[in-house]
């Protein structure tokens, strides 16, 4: 039997207000504002969560990726995006919630301009690999 254990991280309370942290641009998208909701910071940088929203019409999208992350979700609040997950297209609306299992392969090609979604990524540093195009890619619906 292993009696060996391991320390939890240290974590701290968080309550961030709408209004205490901005919309920024500088995240991994320069088409997508970030709002960082200080929970990496709260938990020692165990979990990210932030508040995603359109800044730009959908031209190139992300390209193809993967995350090297263990855990990743995706809660669409606002409007609507269209994702490849390998070769399937999924159209993730408000209310949906989708689960990127660790190393899935894909693409957000298309979205609208109300477009707003909730991530959680774990670790909140986690990295992107740029991989190869396993199919073709829809064009994006261009904005009015």
């Amino acid at each position: 039997m292993n009696t060996t254990t391991q320390a939890a991280p240290k974590t701290e309370f968080s309550h961030v207000r709408e209004g205490d942290t901005p919309y920024q641009s500088g995240g991994l998208r320069d088409f997508f504002l970030y709002r960082d909701l200080g929970i990496a910071a709260a938990t020692g940088g165990q979990v990210r969560v932030q508040l995603v929203k359109a800044n730009m019409p959908p031209e190139a999208g992300t390209g193809w990726h993967r995350h090297e992350a263990n855990f990743h979700i995706v809660i669409m609040l606002k409007g609507w995006a269209r994702f490849m997950y390998e070769e399937r297209e999924t159209l993730v609306k408000a209310g949906d919630c989708v689960h990127q299992r660790p190393g899935i392969v894909h693409f957000l090609f298309d979205y609208s301009k109300d477009m707003e979604y909730l991530e959680i990524i774990s670790p909140a540093a986690f990295g992107t690999v740029e991989m190869p195009a396993p199919c073709e890619v829809p064009p994006p619906t261009p904005w009015d």
